[in-house]
């Protein structure tokens, strides 16, 4: 028990509001978390990729680390001069990559819209208005050979793509 207390002490105050929060909610909801979890349930599958990229980000996560493995999200903001070098470390060994359309030519959009309902699963309507939206991420968190054969794709149904 000591090595659970000690590996999860600062995630325990969360998780006691956590439970507080989950017991008074049969009395009334907190109308800030509601606002948050119903645009999160509004979001496409795209937004919801990078939204899930931008909070890793945010949190200083990497794409392997869980609560699981002992890393707290403050954990990493607090190591200082350490992270700095860490994360230049992570950024000369990259291994997930996200391609984003930066623009497109309009007499292909039609193409580029197939090519996106092909790799994701949008509808005609989602993945159009994602075309749309350019410069967006398509797809996030891939392995680099499946990135250029995607970022391959959209090139040649006319879009100007980056790998980031």
């Amino acid at each position: 028990m000591p090595l659970f207390t000690s590996k999860f002490a600062p995630l325990i105050p969360r998780l006691r509001r956590l439970s507080t929060a989950a017991a008074t909610a049969a009395g009334g909801e907190d109308p800030k978390l509601s606002r948050i979890a119903d645009q999160l349930l509004d979001l496409s599958p795209a937004e919801l990729d990078d939204y899930a990229a931008l909070l890793r980000h945010r949190l200083r996560l990497s794409l392997t680390s869980t609560a699981a493995s002992g890393a707290a999200p403050g954990a990493a903001g607090d190591a200082g001069a350490g992270s700095a070098g860490a994360e230049e470390a992570a950024a000369v060994v990259k291994t997930a990559f996200d391609v984003k359309i930066e623009k497109y030519e309009a007499a292909a959009k039609i193409k580029i819209i197939k090519e996106v309902r092909a790799v994701t699963d949008l509808g005609l309507k989602e993945a159009k208005e994602l075309v749309e939206k350019a410069p967006v991420v398509v797809r996030s968190g891939l392995p680099k050979e499946e990135a250029e054969a995607l970022a391959a794709k959209l090139k040649a149904a006319g879009a100007a793509v980056a790998l980031e």
